[in-house]
């Protein structure tokens, strides 16, 4: 039943009451453009059938309509506040002492985070235990894996460095569950790690014997932030306008939800629906892969996203949209990715409830006085190939289906990509913007084409879905899409449901 026929549902009850409809009445119904507040209307006026009049209706509706405004008093406006946008000119000529100053911010900034923990408040520098030949019956390090290696008899042999030294550390195939552990760490990583230290004739040097692998990881006391009022946020990404693949039948149902066109039991949701993301990949590009040409049906970049503007265009104003952009839009590859600039989509730039950010990017929405609101990080996910390769229990649990566990994985490590050949980077001589040094209350991602909801920590885990069948490109690298999925969060709740537009 839309607007229309609830407004002819309320005069038909008046008329049941013969209550006389003056021109007034009239107007005051046709004033009527809340579906929410229409049903509240006809749902007092049947709980008060007997009391109501032709004296009284003007006062009975207008009473109606107040109380429903008061009863929102905790609705909270829609709001976004950039937190973190990465834009720093990088037109300075990037040299060796570039790379050693990027990694040392690294190992810095997430040793500061390993030495809050109760476990590494002693840890000491590698060159004090190096400098002893005498055995320590405990120690712990903190340190960055510089490499791995397998010994014949099948224990890890893991080399660690700090600020002052190296050294060996030496994980036994014995110990399962700290072997197990190690068997996922990845060159470039920073730990913590409790053991015992002996000098080893063999290495001629002192190793670390572990019985012990310290992540920086997300603390286990994170609140479970709730909204006040009952809003809600949707996830998308990798929509992909432009390509011969792109579903447009599905996103006009997508558009056409946003716009009240939904089953009944979302018709109440629609309207605090108050938070769209785009977590990269906006449009299909050119020239990303071989022949990538011949399966575009607009081989321009600028009218593709003139072609996102106008679909993006159609969705309500009152819905504010957040995009980071991913590897297929017009932007260089090495993260982080600057936002998508106005003379790249001036189209998208005019569009007044659009918020650019960049990959990754940090924001912050819902905010109040009285509420914090929520951090949501948005982060396209280029380096989830290098892990889904390279990390034996991502691999071996569901790999390209299982963005939950690559998020999980960053999370531990409090690194977007912390293998130096995982994603192309810049390296910045005074911080490691992939570290992820604030924990976000949501974690967004997209890349893959496959949805995937979690929760780790008490930090949302979301990987959006796409708008594109499989491309020839994914067939041949073994991607298996799961297009047209919506993640929509209710913020009070923090519960999800997955909408399906096919």
């Amino acid at each position: 039943m839309d607007i229309t026929d609830l407004r002819k549902e309320i005069v038909s009850l008046l008329i049941d009451k013969k209550i006389l409809i003056s021109k007034n009445v009239i107007e005051k119904i046709k004033s009527l453009n809340s579906e929410t507040k229409i049903k509240k209307i006809i749902e007092n006026l049947n709980q008060n059938f007997n009391s109501v009049n032709d004296s009284n209706i003007m006062d009975f509706l207008n009473i109606e309509l107040d109380k429903k405004e008061s009863d929102n008093s905790s609705f909270i406006d829609a709001n976004v506040e950039i937190i973190q946008n990465h834009k720093e000119d990088n037109s300075k000529k990037k040299e060796l002492m570039d790379f050693v100053y990027y990694f040392r911010n690294r190992y810095k900034t997430i040793s500061k985070i390993l030495s809050g923990k109760s476990e590494l408040t002693e840890a000491i520098a590698i060159r004090r235990i190096t400098s002893k030949k005498d055995s320590m019956k405990k120690v712990a390090l903190i340190g960055m894996i510089y490499e791995i290696e397998t010994s014949k008899n099948g224990h890890l042999l893991i080399t660690l460095e700090d600020l002052t030294g190296k050294i060996k550390l030496i994980v036994s195939k014995n110990n399962q569950e700290i072997f197990n552990k190690a068997k996922d760490l990845v060159f470039d990583e920073v730990i913590g790690v409790i053991g015992s230290s002996s000098y080893d004739q063999k290495y001629n040097s002192t190793v670390i014997f572990a019985n012990e692998i310290i992540h920086p990881d997300v603390s286990l006391a994170k609140e479970l932030k709730k909204s006040p009022d009952e809003s809600y946020a949707m996830f998308l990404s990798d929509i992909h306008f432009g390509s011969i693949d792109f579903l447009p039948e599905n996103f006009e149902k997508l558009i056409s939800f946003l716009n009240g066109d939904c089953d009944e039991e979302y018709k109440e949701k629609i309207d605090k629906i108050k938070y769209l993301f785009i977590a990269g990949d906006l449009v299909e590009g050119i020239g990303i892969y071989p022949s990538q040409i011949d399966e575009l049906t607009i081989p321009d970049i600028f009218k593709q996203y003139e072609e996102a503007a106008k679909f993006i265009s159609r969705i309500p104003k009152r819905i504010k949209i957040v995009i980071c952009p991913g590897n297929h839009d017009a932007l260089r590859l090495a993260e982080p990715q600057p936002p998508l600039p106005k003379h790249l989509c001036p189209d998208l730039h005019t569009l007044e409830n659009v918020y650019f950010v960049s990959n990754p990017g940090l924001v912050r929405i819902h905010q109040t006085e009285n509420f914090p609101g929520f951090d949501v990080l948005l982060y396209h996910g280029y380096s989830f190939d290098y892990y889904v390769s390279n990390v034996d229990s991502i691999r071996n649990e569901g790999g390209y289906h299982r963005a939950d566990l690559l998020m999980k994985f960053f999370l531990q490590r409090r690194h977007l990509c912390p293998s130096h050949t995982s994603t192309p980077y810049i390296p910045n001589s005074f911080q490691d913007p992939l570290v992820i040094s604030k924990i976000p209350d949501f974690f967004v991602t997209g890349h893959i084409h496959y949805s995937k909801v979690s929760n780790y920590n008490n930090v949302t885990l979301i990987c959006g879905s796409c708008w594109q069948k499989a491309t020839s490109f994914q067939l041949k690298v073994g991607h298996d899409p799961e297009p047209s999925r919506v993640p929509l969060v209710n913020l009070k709740t923090r519960k999800t449901e997955v909408l399906l537009f096919e």
